[in-house]
């Protein structure tokens, strides 16, 4: 089986992509400064942890008192960014047209406070699109040409954002 210096090279950048990511911390913002006065995590809830798992991201849930009759909005947006090429399929199979695009995958919930003015805020999950969904509906500028991804990257945002509030409560970000 010969393997060509390009499937080599993507092949290594695609491990290397995973160690990477896999390593990355996400950024976590609690203010409750945008929040109803008195807000705070209840006693043995904590701050939402994000975790990246292949092209799913999952934040645990949790729970916030003092916030009185004030609901509140949890949102989670999961970015796919894919890089790449298209070839023209001729004697030289040349790269004519560089590319990079982002599609975003978003959950959002509605959350209403009991009433004791407390906050339950469930586990958020939501998946990115794979190469091969983006492959599936992307089309070079010219349909003689064939698309190659060469390099694929995951973000997301987590955030909670209180009503009547125009800043998040909580934002997570990695």
């Amino acid at each position: 089986m010969k393997l060509s210096l390009r499937r080599v090279l993507t092949l290594f950048a695609a491990i290397l992509f995973v160690l990477v990511t896999g390593m990355t911390a996400a950024h976590a913002v609690t203010n409750f400064a945008n929040a109803p006065q008195g807000a705070h995590y209840a006693r043995g809830a904590a701050e939402p942890v994000c975790t990246l798992n292949g092209l799913t991201v999952t934040c645990t849930g949790t729970q916030i008192a003092g916030v009185g009759n004030t609901n509140a909005t949890v949102e989670l947006a999961v970015t796919s960014t894919f890089t790449g090429v298209c070839h023209n399929p001729g004697t030289n199979n040349k790269v004519v047209d560089p590319f990079t695009e982002s599609e975003t995958t978003t959950t959002s919930s509605e959350l209403t406070s009991t009433k004791n003015g407390r906050l339950i805020v469930p586990a958020q999950s939501a998946t990115g699109t794979s190469s091969e969904e983006f492959l599936a509906d992307f089309s070079c500028p010219n349909p003689n040409w064939t698309p190659e991804v060469t390099g694929t990257a995951i973000s997301y945002e987590y955030t909670l954002t209180f009503a009547g509030f125009t800043e998040p409560a909580i934002q997570i970000a990695g």
